[in-house]
């Protein structure tokens, strides 16, 4: 008699199994955190391993990053702050150490509990030195597993779709992982290990920094300066060589690789798009800080006209909220063993945005907002009139080197003016320097505007992405109609259009601080 088929409760195997979160301060971690909670609130019981910093502890950090983020303001509205705290045990610890940098005591005390880890701990910068990307993104990874071999626990990771490097086309959930790069010429080339990728890596910062620390020439903020810098570009190359887009996508790439070689242990790896603004949960908009698109946003809404895009490719992401549920739904069949190594979480596979069409819903977004008076955003860039204009890289760097050389030229003449103006001891400085200002202000819009475009030309020219995400649509099969109710993932609905000028534009203006805004502008 055939075995017959049954539907997991996700409920159930919440109720039945303690669960530990890392990352859960981050954008992504804390709607994962708050939508358990609200879908599901008698889990049998939640640990959160959280870093202290030089001002706040593990369990201040909690208070103050996660019970006081917007993203759970409703679940406490609604149930109360001691109806979280009598679920979450926050531990303090860092992924990146050795143990994950738990007490002995505490480490005895979760190993005997907890069968699930859900690792959203990352290192998401596109260019960090590559030392501090490999000791989240790698070592934390090692960390993670040891503790999850420890405690007999299942594992599942949190990646990122574009570990697919440079690509053309359809990325299937099914490519190998280990022994996988980008520039991969089929399934018999072996020139890529991780382990010997690591170790040239390595020894490479241990050369930079060991140098760097026997020239005593120079001052040591300038000397740690050129460490950084050298590091950062030692990522840059290696992902570079081998195919990838950024440092971030290769140690990412890396940190899966760990995972897929490791025996004894159950893991599954779930990699989102570009995770952006909330549909629903925990209410429509929902961002924190600059999310991966919002620079774009940024720029179409400051009036940027021509655009270095491939305008008939689709922008692969993907809400916030959808992520999450199909984070826990992932889990939840890990849990009972029925899991695919890989979901890839996209939404063009099913209902793309194309590049192009964006581009000009924010354009005209931007002029509505100019016309009616009603822009919040802080940064304003002068693009002209009419659609936007569709560019090669060179034309685009060209219109910049000119305007670049404006700027120069009129800060020469308004500097002369300036001289005049205090030799002759004639009113009229405050005015000129009000100019002075505002053409500074320029000259820095412009260059965090061609810095960021460069940065985001793997993903708006050089490349086109569609992910394939079967495996999580076939997961919504595994789960009860209940749970499909409780954890939607359903991409094929989502109305574009509504959701950049309500959803994204919107969140963006409200939570993207102008602090941050201000800090891509001045980081450069």
């Amino acid at each position: 008699m055939a075995q017959q088929f049954h539907l997991t409760d996700v409920g159930r195997t919440f109720r039945e199994n303690e669960i530990l979160l890392t990352g859960g301060n981050g954008f992504l971690g804390k709607v994962v955190l708050a939508l358990l909670l609200d879908r599901y609130p008698h889990p049998k019981h939640l640990h959160l391993l959280l870093r202290s910093n030089r001002n706040l502890t593990a369990q201040e950090r909690f208070d103050v990053e996660i019970l006081g983020s917007p993203a759970l303001a409703s679940l406490l509205e609604r149930r109360g702050e001691r109806f979280v705290r009598d679920r979450v045990s926050v531990w303090p610890g860092d992924v990146g150490q050795s143990d994950c940098g738990l007490a002995p005591a505490a480490l005895e005390q979760i190993a005997g509990r907890i069968r699930l880890i859900i690792n959203c701990a990352g290192r998401v910068d596109f260019f960090p030195p590559v030392d501090e990307s490999l000791h989240t993104n790698v070592d934390g990874v090692r960390n993670i597993i040891g503790l999850a071999k420890r405690s007999g626990a299942k594992l599942l990771h949190i990646s990122t779709c574009f570990v697919s490097g440079e690509a053309d086309g359809l990325i299937e959930e099914t490519e190998p992982i280990l022994g996988f790069y980008p520039h991969r010429k089929g399934a018999d080339d072996r020139s890529f290990d991780p382990a010997r990728e690591l170790a040239y890596c390595r020894e490479q910062i241990r050369l930079i920094t060991q140098f760097a620390n026997s020239d005593g020439s120079q001052e040591p903020s300038a000397q740690r300066k050129e460490v950084v810098q050298k590091l950062t570009v030692l990522g840059k190359r290696r992902a570079e060589h081998w195919g990838w887009v950024n440092t971030y996508t290769y140690s990412k790439s890396l940190g899966e690789q760990i995972i897929a070689c490791e025996e004894d242990l159950d893991w599954s790896i779930v990699r989102p798009a570009i995770v952006e603004s909330a549909l629903r949960f925990p209410f429509p908009g929902w961002i924190e800080g600059g999310r991966t698109a919002a620079p774009l946003v940024l720029m179409a809404l400051g009036g940027l006209k021509h655009w270095p895009v491939r305008r008939d490719t689709a922008l692969e992401v993907v809400p916030v909220d959808l992520v999450a549920a199909a984070i826990l739904t992932a889990g939840a069949l890990l849990i009972e063993g029925r899991h695919k190594p890989v979901y890839q979480l996209g939404t063009a596979d099913v209902n793309p945005v194309k590049l192009g069409s964006l581009v000009h819903l924010l354009r005209e977004e931007a002029r509505k907002q100019k016309k009616n008076g009603t822009g919040t955003l802080p940064i304003r860039i002068s693009g002209g009139r009419g659609r936007a204009r569709f560019v090669s890289v060179e034309e685009a760097r060209a219109r910049r080197l000119k305007l670049e050389k404006r700027i120069q030229r009129a800060q020469a003449i308004i500097d002369r003016m300036h001289n005049a103006v205090k030799n002759t001891q004639l009113p009229g400085k405050e005015f000129i320097a009000g100019w002075q200002s505002a053409l500074r202000t320029l000259g820095l819009q412009a260059k965090f505007r061609e810095q960021t475009l460069d940065q985001y030309l793997p993903f708006i020219l050089h490349n086109r992405y569609i992910f394939e995400s079967e495996n999580i649509r076939t997961a919504y099969t595994m789960i009860s109609e209940k749970d499909k109710l409780l954890l939607p993932w359903d991409p094929e609905r989502i109305h574009w259009k509504d959701y950049w000028i309500h959803h994204q534009i919107k969140g963006i203006e409200r939570w993207v601080q102008p602090e941050a805004v201000k800090e891509w502008a001045f980081k450069i």
